[in-house]
């Protein structure tokens, strides 16, 4: 009688650790499931167009001479050209590319897409000065946007507009490594883990 009470009793302690193992399973899986939806809730709210703007101004004169006669008679034009232009550098990070290994608890960045420069300028001509042989064309005002466009590229390399942009790049990125870290996920991004707004700054160049 003993006996079969004892085994009765290992039976039930086992039925009992089974049902304990099996609802342990069941919280750490739906516990990575939950951290999984909140790593890709914060990846969406990172996920938009991140624009830094800027403003520049040049003056320019254009000069073209049109010679006639084995370059004994010559008819000049030439303007004052005043250039006002809005600049932005821009970052979609809706095309951002991430892969998230649940098993390793792991979110990989696989790219981050390259900034998008966008030069607006507004174009305004004074003391133009023209002839009938020489009068100012089609051609004329594409070569001074071109002109225009180039000169303004090369302001905004050595401005510190793209560091800035840049800068809030990498602020808005940290947003998603606080939440893995919280979590005790690890962020890494090509190759490397990223602890730190500094390891992004390492990484991203421009």
């Amino acid at each position: 009688m003993l006996k079969r009470i004892l085994i009765g009793i290992a039976v039930i302690g086992g039925i009992f650790l089974l049902f304990k193992y099996c609802d342990f399973k069941k919280n750490d899986d739906e516990d990575i499931t939950y951290n999984t939806n909140i790593i890709q809730q914060q990846i969406l709210n990172v996920g938009k167009l991140v624009v830094t703007e800027g403003h520049f101004s040049e003056v320019i004169t254009y000069k073209n001479q049109q010679k006639y006669l084995m370059d004994m008679l010559s008819f000049e034009k030439k303007a004052l050209v005043v250039v006002n232009a809005d600049v932005t550098v821009a970052y979609d990070l809706h095309k951002m590319k991430y892969d998230i290994d649940e098993v390793n608890k792991t979110i990989t960045i696989v790219s981050i897409p390259k900034e998008e420069i966008k030069i607006s300028p507004d174009i305004q001509f004074y003391d133009v000065e023209q002839s009938k042989l020489n009068p100012f064309t089609g051609d004329d005002y594409n070569k001074i946007n071109k002109s225009v466009k180039a000169n303004l590229a090369k302001k905004i390399e050595k401005s510190s507009l793209k560091t800035n942009a840049q800068n809030r790049l990498i602020s808005e990125l940290s947003k998603l490594l606080i939440t893995t870290s919280q979590l005790g996920w690890t962020l890494k991004y090509e190759g490397k883990i990223i602890e730190s707004e500094k390891d992004f700054g390492q990484k991203i160049k421009l």
